[in-house]
Formats: C-alpha cells, structure tokens, sequence
C-alpha cells in the first residue's frame, strides 16, 4: 500500500464516489484510480466499496474505517510537511521563550532586541512563570528556551546549562541605616522588616538558609515576585528589599534607593538555561543562546544536546 492509493480512496469519498471527478482532482486518469482502488482493497483483504459494474455505489462498514485511519495517515503526512517546511527556514518562525519576570524584564530585552535586528522573520513569544511552569512548558514542547535560576536542573529530560551568575543585592533609602553600611551582616539584616521574593522565585532559598543556618528569624512583611514591586514598597517605607543585582543596574545613582551587595551573606546564584532533551534548535536558537552568554556556542550546545558528558559549570 501507498500515499497514492490513501489519496485516491479519500478523493472518492470526497468527490461522492465519482470516479471521474475524482481523477480530475488528482490530475490522473480514471482507469489508474480504479485500479490503485483495487489493489488497495485486495492488499487489505476487504471491499471498501460496493460496486455496481464499474461504479462506486457506496462505502463498506470496513470501508468507513479504513477511511479514518487513511484521513489520520493523510493528516499526519501533512503535519511532517509542514514541519519540514518550518524546520527547513532556519532563519524565518518563532522563538518561544519561557522565563521569570526578573530574566523577562531585565536580562532578555537586550539578546531578543539583537536576535530581531538579525533575524526580522523570527518572531518571539515570550512566557512567564514560575521555575517549575518554565520547566513544564518546555516538557510540553510549548517553549523552545527555558531561563530560570531554580529548578530546571532538576528534570532528567531537561538540558540544563549554566549561563551566569548573579548576586543578591539590598535596596533601602538612601538615608536608611543600612545605606550606611559598606558590608550588612545577617545580624543587621534581621533587625529590620524585609521585602523580598516568594520562596519559589528569584534564588530566595539561598535567602531562607542562610538565615536559618544562623538561627535567625527574618522578619519579611511582604513576598512578590516582581523587582519592581519590591522596590515599589522599600519607597513606600515597609522595609528594606532584597532583589536580584540585576534589577538595580539601570536605577540612576543618587536615587530613592541605595544598594548594598550581598553576595558575601547569600552566595552567587546560577541562571539557567535549559532545552528539552532531544529539541531539534534551529539557526537563531543557537544565535539567541550565543547573546545571552559567549560561551554557550554551538559546539558546545550540540555537545550537551547529544548527552555528551562533560563539566560546564562556568
């Protein structure tokens, strides 16, 4: 059986068992559509028509399931077209992107900018959420691209690589206590109402131990999971905030809000950036990649893409 004698049996459904219209449609000749109709049925072993002399009278019971499964097969060859034809403009389709708001906000704008200056035909669809929703997405195959800085690494059919590192960073007013101090302790920390990330986002873990290993109680008045929220209300007075340093790289200096690092009190956080495993990645996939950080070549993505063992920590 062939793609030929499936198109040929559909076409007749469609065209009322009309076997001159059929051959019109497909451009063939009426005698070669009987025919392929024929040895289709005897390579089954059943009629899935009923003739009356040469004319198609009407489908079989067999027949109606032959024609499902032929209109499933006919529907699944042109889904591998079209893939093919996605797949084949390497530098033309859409790019879809699942991230926080911290990466969505402030480390993406500036790689989607240069990756849309180099490649006009892709388009970008961007998606927020959680670490855990940004894994799921890409194991529903609904992202290409996965950034986060917690739980990626955690999926076995996720290829997961670091892309950079990040601190914590305080932000209070510039004539609080704290923007006094050079170097904050823990101590100082917990002396003061906090402002901070939900404990899913954001490195917040790191936050949470290293209180706890000090058998120290923070007093955080609000969790969100929006930098700019945080700084929203470290202005309005409920406390003193701690965000990711990228949040704070484009606030002008001598502004509302002053910021201290504190890498030395909650350690350096790893963004990131994960694949599902066996992903086919196109052109500007490893174009993108390669702007978020230098070091993510091609090479070396194809390298984590085909399980190559090795040790890519930055």
């Amino acid at each position: 059986m062939n793609l030929h004698q499936f198109r040929f049996v559909q076409e007749a459904a469609r065209r009322n068992l009309n076997l001159t219209e059929t051959a019109k449609a497909l451009f063939t000749s009426q005698p070669g559509v009987s025919k392929a109709i024929l040895e289709l049925e005897e390579e089954l072993g059943v009629d899935i028509f009923s003739r009356h002399g040469k004319r198609l009278r009407r489908i079989t019971e067999p027949g109606q399931q032959v024609l499902k499964s032929i209109e499933i097969i006919m529907r699944e060859v042109g889904n591998l077209k079209r893939i093919g034809e996605e797949y084949s403009k390497q530098d033309a389709g859409t790019l879809s992107i699942a991230t926080t708001h911290t990466q969505a906000r402030y480390v993406l704008p500036g790689p989607v900018a240069q990756l849309r200056k180099r490649f006009p035909q892709v388009q970008v669809s961007l998606h927020q959420g959680n670490p855990e929703q940004v894994a799921r997405m890409l194991l529903d195959e609904s992202a290409d691209v996965g950034l986060a800085t917690e739980s990626l690494s955690e999926h076995e059919d996720l290829v997961t690589l670091p892309c950079y590192e990040w601190q914590h960073v305080l932000v209070a007013p510039a004539d609080h206590p704290l923007a006094q101090t050079e170097r904050i302790s823990l101590e100082q920390l917990a002396q003061y109402p906090l402002v901070s990330y939900h404990p899913s986002f954001t490195g917040r873990t790191r936050i949470d131990r290293a209180f706890a290993a000090r058998q120290l109680k923070p007093d955080i008045v609000l969790e969100a999971i929006d930098s700019d929220v945080i700084k929203t209300y470290v202005k309005l007075g409920m406390g003193v905030g701690i965000v990711a340093e990228m949040a704070v790289r484009e606030d002008p200096p001598g502004g509302e809000l002053v910021s201290r690092p504190l890498g030395h009190l909650f350690g350096q956080n790893v963004a990131r950036i994960a694949f599902k495993r066996g992903a086919y990645l196109r052109n500007y996939v490893h174009a993108f990649v390669s702007l978020l950080s230098d070091r993510l070549d091609k090479a070396l993505l194809e390298r984590a893409m085909n399980g190559e063992a090795s040790d890519y920590k930055l």
